[in-house]
């Protein structure tokens, strides 16, 4: 079977790859995808995808994944993890919820609490429409991406 996508490397980007590899101070995916353009050079060792393959313990499908992004969408775009074209799916918080959140989570809390607890707030999201259902733990999530504290004194 014929390569569709065969790989040349220039020498500054062999040696790029190359001391990539030998500091090994990256992310595993990100070495593993030099170590595959480097085996699978045409100027270089020029080995099978299935010897890569098994010498980098992937699946012969990463090899030809990482030699189409080589040669359709440049050197970075090879070496670095592939983007999502779109979320997995879409977040249950947009900018209004999330203001809606900390707003409630800043409030005073209900009657016969000290303060607001993760399912407390889940729960007001949803009896207030703000979304159908969420979790404690996407609240938790969101009030630490915005850095919030769980003290709101100003409120109390």
């Amino acid at each position: 079977m014929e390569k569709k996508h065969i790989v040349r490397l220039t020498t500054e980007e062999r040696i790029a790859l190359a001391t990539f590899v030998k500091k090994g101070k990256a992310a595993a995916s990100k070495i593993k995808h030099a170590n595959i353009l480097l085996a699978a050079d045409v100027n270089g060792p020029a080995w099978p995808d299935r010897r890569i393959a098994e010498a980098f313990s992937c699946h012969p499908r990463t090899v030809e994944n990482v030699r189409r992004r080589l040669v359709e969408e440049g050197f970075e775009a090879a070496v670095q993890r592939k983007k999502q074209a779109r979320p997995s799916h879409p977040p249950k918080l947009d900018g209004k919820g999330e203001a809606r959140l900390i707003a409630l989570a800043c409030s005073c809390p209900p009657q016969g609490r000290d303060r607001w607890t993760l399912k407390l707030l889940a729960e007001r999201l949803v009896a207030l429409d703000v979304v159908d259902s969420i979790s404690d733990q996407t609240v938790r999530r969101t009030l630490k991406k915005t850095n919030y504290g769980r003290i709101c004194r100003s409120a109390g």
